[in-house]
């Protein structure tokens, strides 16, 4: 990433504290200040936050993510005077980030509502395990205990087999983008009366959310959805299949796609046959048709694959491993995958900022803190107008 300015984003202008620590509240914090708000991180005195050490590799790069445009401030939450100063900043701030347990705030003499009365128009998402009321609330919650809680753990992976872990913190990243969409919503509302507001962002509630028909087909019908590993039950054919050299994705469960697809195997009769000429059919003989697809597929290399249903108008992908997309043409013609130097890792690709914007683009401004506390003085100038 060269020095040239970057854009200021839709949300330039906008202060944003972040406090709290791993993923939920500094995914949400990486959000906004992607889309141009000035996030000031308060660390605690000494590693800071534990995301510093995070990652895998010999050079583990995850805080590069997750840091990025941020500021770093270090404050001792648990002294009197870390406890002014956080009142101060955030007496200044737009939102307020936190993923503390429930009543970790009020400890530190950081009510909600009492920073309320201080900025009235102060937004606060507050983003625990289980909520901040509720017989359990007070449980500690990581992100694996919000995917069971939610429903999403017990659904995942192969049937005879234990529930699986879908490959990313997805809790903790479903919590943190609920945040950041309860944030943008309460910036409206309060563009119409001036008021701010709280938000309670419970991390199983934000996994609950994308669990489709998951409660609503039980409570119809008494229907309980299960673990069926790759496959999408009742859709047909929409699976992974196997190639001489690898796997490759295939969704052909729509009628004319299907017929495509068959056209592409050399097998037309296929798409006229009772067993898989409809939806429903395909459905009930999901099993026997991702057979009979993956006996032609294990003829292609996963290149000849590719180019086939290219050619036919079938959506189908290669499953992308981070080398895929590092060199892959239409990650570089979007510029997905931007380069940002490192004075200590060197260059670090990482995910660019998202969604587009037309007319105010997110960008990453800023590399992630090298050091705890490193924007103390910045920070405490421009905002408080005191030294540090």
């Amino acid at each position: 990433m060269t020095d040239t300015p970057k854009p200021n984003g839709p949300l330039h202008g906008l202060r944003v504290v972040e406090m709290g620590q791993l993923i939920a509240g500094p995914f949400c914090g990486q959000l906004l200040g992607d889309m141009g708000a000035e996030v000031v991180k308060i660390e605690p005195p000494g590693k800071g936050d534990p995301m510093r050490e995070w990652g895998q590799g010999d050079k583990p790069a995850w805080w590069r993510v997750i840091g990025r445009n941020k500021y770093s401030v270090e404050v001792n939450l648990r002294t009197e005077e870390g406890q002014q100063l956080a009142r101060d900043l955030i007496a200044e701030a737009d939102v307020l980030v936190e993923n503390f347990r429930p009543g970790a705030l009020e400890k530190w003499g950081l009510d909600p509502l009492k920073l309320r009365e201080a900025n009235p128009g102060l937004i606060v998402a507050r983003m625990s395990g289980y909520g901040q009321t509720g017989p359990y609330a007070d449980r500690p919650g990581f992100g694996l205990i919000g995917e069971g809680f939610g429903g999403l753990r017990g659904i995942t992976g192969e049937p005879d087999r234990m529930p699986s872990r879908v490959g990313i913190s997805i809790g903790d990243t479903l919590a943190a983008s609920y945040g950041a969409m309860g944030i943008l919503a309460a910036l409206h509302h309060r563009d119409k009366t001036g008021e701010g507001q709280i938000i309670d962002v419970a991390l199983y509630e934000s996994v609950l959310q994308v669990m489709e028909s998951y409660v609503a087909d039980y409570s119809t019908s008494g229907f309980m959805r299960t673990r069926t590993g790759a496959i999408l039950p009742k859709i047909a054919p929409s699976n992974v299949y196997p190639c001489k050299d690898g796997e490759f994705l295939i969704g052909g469960n729509q009628n004319p796609i299907f017929k495509r697809l068959c056209d592409a195997m050399g097998r037309s009769d296929l798409a006229t046959d009772v067993r898989y000429a409809t939806h429903l059919a395909r459905g009930e003989h999901q099993a026997e048709l991702d057979g009979i697809i993956s006996d032609w597929t294990r003829t292609l290399t996963v290149a000849e694959l590719e180019t086939l249903l290219l050619e036919h108008a079938v959506p189908s992908g290669k499953i992308y491993t981070a080398a895929d997309m590092v060199n892959d043409p239409h990650y570089a013609a979007r510029e997905a995958i931007v380069t940002v130097d490192d004075p200590e890792l060197g260059p670090v690709k990482m995910q660019n900022t998202f969604p587009k914007f037309s007319a105010t683009p997110g960008s990453i401004r800023k590399q992630a803190p090298r050091s705890v506390g490193e924007d103390t003085t910045d920070i405490l100038e421009r905002w408080l107008g005191r030294p540090a």
